[in-house]
């Protein structure tokens, strides 16, 4: 190095010395006001901590006082002895002396139902009624507030009172008749207590007719009272006085009572936990500061090894950025990033190397993760990661996306004895994975995209394996897949599908059909199911097999939903002798404030709730969350009815029956058309008939499209049916002719002729 360099390497030191000194110098200064502005706020907020601890406990003075005409005011002889036959000594000795020689009440009163004083108790002894009306402008706002139910003008305190009364089980019926406030105001020039609170019974409810008496205290907020506050708070100057207080560490806070008038000061000595801070360590850091800057020499000399720790750190960022956590595997951005320099390269001759991208990603993993624990779901992923490593081959570069969802890419380099890559991912999940000394067996599903045959650039043929993979899912999971251009055009078309659904259902293309419900005992109409049927401008009705998977997947249902429940509650008002059914999706459960919603619908559309069957699947009682359950009380307390649908299927569990309350069960139909083939499915349906009867829930045959299944369910003693053996799903315009077809015989044997009835298809 020349003297010219070896120059400017020193006139950078002195620079950086200069720079360092400034620092030092400039981060002391800064640490000596934040010591000090901690202490200062240190303080600060301990004065507001005690504030706010004696404002708490004057809220608490409130509570006690209403709490102590609670002992007297509710109680059944109080409504005997004060509204019902007026006893005075009664008054005297559980009202005015007791509350006054008890608890320290300074005035006494109980007004009647129309307000009108018929009891005072002033200094120590009952004196007439009328002295209330000199306290009444006074205690006015007090008096409004309990009797109207607001604030009364009046400031609005915690309602600690109100709180304390939820341990009311058996005698809750209290709380729906009792009303109380309480306030600190300044009567006379002085700060009190103002108390009102009603006299109900407590046990025997039927005492109290009409507007209940009300009974007031006035407690006075005198030095005695203030000094038992402080000293419950460590605060035992603690005191109330019309001037303020001076002196080291007094503090003096203006209070205004509820009324909005000056009620005096509030004055106590504080703790002041910043002063050692600021006496004592302030100090010792200035000292501390001042060190520091000779210490800035020795940081030069260690100016080179920082810089080495820099570097490995930003090489161990990089690495970072790069790398999944979990696995230790590259990660998207580094997966995307060599795929694109695969894409780059060239072979011998200058033509594109073939590619080939696979996804894939572990078959019901979140089954693992809730049944075993995320933690296991953790190490599964550690060892698939590891297994996929372990028999990949040497050029194939492996990625974890994140979830349970790997990527690998592989040059195609004709290598003899190379294996196709979706064998080898095959090969790593057909041996069960050992997780903390369990067995565990998954399967995989792959989705592969091929370069350039379906793509010449890096997001395309992530997109197209991605595509491959929803592709192997949808054929049944444990499978590898190959993207083609039909799977494209396939979910296009999905998304075609739901865009135009959206439209549809602003633009009125959306309709209800009705399938009727017979009684088994009279063959009569006695309710409709609603049917959502999409006629599509140009490609007619689409079957709602086609188009409800999609609705859900595009998180539709609970917007179809409100408006199936709105149409239904509106055609329903032209059938009052009809009940509807209405079948409310999981989404709709979960995503939506039913409860609202239900309310609103009710209120717009005046139709009975118990006329309304609203229809959930076995699939949302997995879920034995508090929501649910609270959800389905809430449906039930709004009157409407609920039924199990297609009882039989998947999940069946009588738990269902026993931990949540229906009023109907449907038997799905295929019990109902398997009885004439498997004598089995007669003995379930006879089963289920008779467990319904137990539990006094009615019980629904679905897909009714054969005489003898009619006849069948009307013999195990089924309450009601559909099917298409009575009618398909029809327009709300059909209701009434349907009616008249159905309704002019009186038996069962007199079914509607088969002129009456339609071709049978499948049910929808």
């Amino acid at each position: 190095m020349g003297p010219k360099a070896t120059t400017i390497t020193r006139n950078d030191l002195r620079r950086l010395t200069r720079v360092i000194g400034a620092a030092v110098a400039f981060s002391g200064i800064v640490l000596v006001a934040v010591i000090a502005y901690a202490g200062w706020t240190s303080n600060t907020s301990e004065v507001q901590a005690e504030h706010a601890r004696v404002k708490n406990a004057l809220n608490r003075i409130i509570f006690r006082t209403l709490d102590q005409q609670k002992s007297v005011a509710w109680w059944d002889d109080s409504i005997l002895y004060i509204t019902k036959t007026p006893d005075y000594d009664f008054m005297d000795a559980n009202f005015g002396i007791f509350l006054t020689e008890n608890y320290g009440h300074e005035e006494v009163y109980i007004l009647d139902a129309d307000d009108k004083p018929v009891y005072a108790f002033l200094g120590g002894a009952r004196v007439d009624p009328s002295a209330f009306y000199d306290r009444e402008p006074q205690l006015e706002a007090v008096i409004k507030g309990v009797r109207q139910g607001t604030s009364g003008g009046l400031q609005e305190r915690p309602d600690a009172f109100g709180a304390s009364q939820e341990n009311y089980d058996v005698l809750k019926g209290v709380l729906e008749k009792a009303r109380w406030k309480g306030n600190i105001l300044v009567v006379d020039g002085k700060p009190v207590v103002v108390a009102a609170l009603t006299i109900v019974p407590n046990v025997d409810l039927s005492l109290l007719t009409g507007t209940p008496y009300l009974l007031i205290s006035v407690v006075q907020l005198d030095e005695t009272l203030v000094g038992d506050v402080g000293r419950s708070l460590l605060l035992p100057d603690l005191g109330l006085s019309e001037t303020g207080k001076k002196g080291d560490g007094i503090v003096s806070l203006p209070m205004v009572a509820d009324d909005g008038k000056f009620a005096g000061y509030l004055s106590w000595t504080t703790g002041r936990p910043g002063h050692v801070l600021l006496t004592v360590i302030l100090p010792l850091v200035i000292v501390g500061v001042l060190g520091a800057g000779i210490l800035s020499a020795t940081m030069l000399r260690r100016l080179t090894s920082a810089s080495e720790e820099l570097a490995e750190r930003e090489a161990a960022a990089s690495y970072e950025a790069k790398h999944d956590a979990l696995s230790g595997l590259p990660n998207r951005q580094f997966f995307a990033l060599r795929t694109d320099k695969a894409l780059k390269a060239r072979g011998e001759h200058g033509e594109p190397i073939p590619i080939v991208v696979g996804y894939l990603d572990v078959d019901r993993f979140k089954d693992i993760n809730d049944t075993l624990g995320h933690h296991m779901g953790d190490e599964l992923i550690k060892l698939v990661a590891r297994r996929l490593k372990e028999c990949l081959e040497p050029g194939d570069f492996l990625a974890r996306f994140g979830g349970d969802e790997f990527a690998v890419l592989r040059m195609l380099t004709d290598k003899e004895g190379s294996r196709p890559l979706e064998r080898i991912i095959e090969s790593v999940f057909k041996r069960p994975f050992t997780v903390e000394g369990q067995e565990i067996r998954v399967t995989s599903s792959v989705g592969l995209a091929r370069a350039p045959e379906h793509g010449t650039a890096t997001d395309v043929l992530m997109q197209h394996a991605d595509i491959a993979l929803y592709e192997a899912k949808k054929r049944g999971r444990d499978q590898s897949v190959y993207y083609t251009d039909e799977m494209a055009a396939q979910l296009q078309q999905r998304r075609q599908i739901e865009l135009e659904l959206r439209e549809s259902l602003i633009a009125g293309h959306l309709d209800l059909h009705y399938q009727p419900i017979i009684a088994c005992e009279t063959g009569r109409i006695i309710g409709v199911e609603a049917l959502l049927r999409w006629f599509h401008p140009h490609q007619g009705m689409i079957p709602p097999a086609v188009f409800i998977p999609i609705a859900e997947e595009a998180g539709m249902m609970p917007e179809l939903g409100e408006w199936i429940l709105r149409r239904a509650l509106r055609d329903a008002q032209n059938w009052p002798d009809l009940e509807v059914s209405v079948n409310l999706s999981p989404a709709q459960f979960h995503h939506v404030d039913l409860e609202s919603l239900l309310s609103g619908l009710l209120a717009t559309s005046g139709i009975e709730p118990s006329r309304i069957t609203l229809e959930i699947t076995e699939g949302l009682l997995l879920d034995r969350s508090n929501m649910t359950r609270s959800t389905l009380q809430a449906i039930r307390n709004l009157g409407f009815r609920i039924a199990l649908d297609d009882f039989g299927t998947g999940f069946s569990s009588l738990r269902y029956l026993i931990d949540f309350r229906f009023d109907k069960l449907k038997i799905d139909r295929s019990f109902v058309s398997g009885m004439s083939r498997v004598g089995t499915a007669k003995t379930i349906v006879e089963t289920v008939i008779d467990l319904g009867r137990a539990l006094s829930m009615d019980v629904i045959a679905e897909g009714i499209e054969e005489e003898s299944e009619a006849l069948m369910m009307r013999f195990l003693g089924c309450h009601s049916m559909q099917g298409y053996f009575f009618s398909r799903p029809v327009p709300a315009s059909e209701i009434d002719l349907l009616l008249k077809k159905f309704n002019v015989e009186k038996e069962f044997d007199l079914l509607p002729a088969s002129e009456l009835r339609t071709p049978k298809r499948q049910a929808s």
